[in-house]
């Protein structure tokens, strides 16, 4: 069973592993991080650590019984209530409902023990995969944006009005 953790400095192995094993599989439907992302990987790590410690952000790793990541599941830019949700899973784990359950998972901590209020999210119009997951937890389309030169759709989310969200 896979367990979904609140970012630590012990997992920058695992994720970084994580990240490495699907860059490819990433960049076909997000914004590759580029090569500096993982050269500086451990500085970025601590920092992001620092920069969650007061409040700024909020990162979540899914955890597999085999201790390696499924996913990562992030709330950045939290002020006013509001957050932005962004994600990423395993190639490996894909289509088997992991993304789906790790978003209402992180929307439901965004309520509960974040005391966030809304939440917005992008994706490009090819991402297929994600609009979907965003569409099963209750947000909804508001906008056009372009991520890295490609169209895509914001999306927002009630965080007090989410039937997404129910029996998570």
């Amino acid at each position: 069973m896979a367990v979904l953790e609140r970012l630590r400095s012990d997992h920058a192995p695992a994720l970084l592993a994580f990240e490495r094993e699907n860059r490819g599989y990433f960049a076909a439907s997000v914004p590759d991080r580029g090569d500096a992302y993982f050269t500086d990987f451990e500085e970025r790590h601590r920092a992001l650590l620092d920069e969650q410690g007061a409040g700024a952000i909020h990162f979540h790793v899914l955890v597999g019984e085999d201790g390696g990541i499924l996913g990562r599941f992030n709330l950045v830019d939290v002020a006013d209530g509001a957050a932005e949700l962004g994600y990423r899973v395993a190639e490996r784990a894909a289509g088997r409902g992991v993304a789906t359950a790790g978003v209402r998972a992180v929307c439901r901590l965004a309520r509960e023990e974040y005391g966030l209020s809304r939440l917005t999210a992008v994706t490009t119009l090819d991402n297929d995969g994600s609009r979907v997951v965003l569409g099963r937890v209750g947000f909804g389309a508001v906008g056009s944006v372009t991520l890295d030169g490609r169209p895509g759709t914001s999306y927002e989310l009630d965080l007090s009005h989410a039937p997404g969200l129910v029996g998570v």
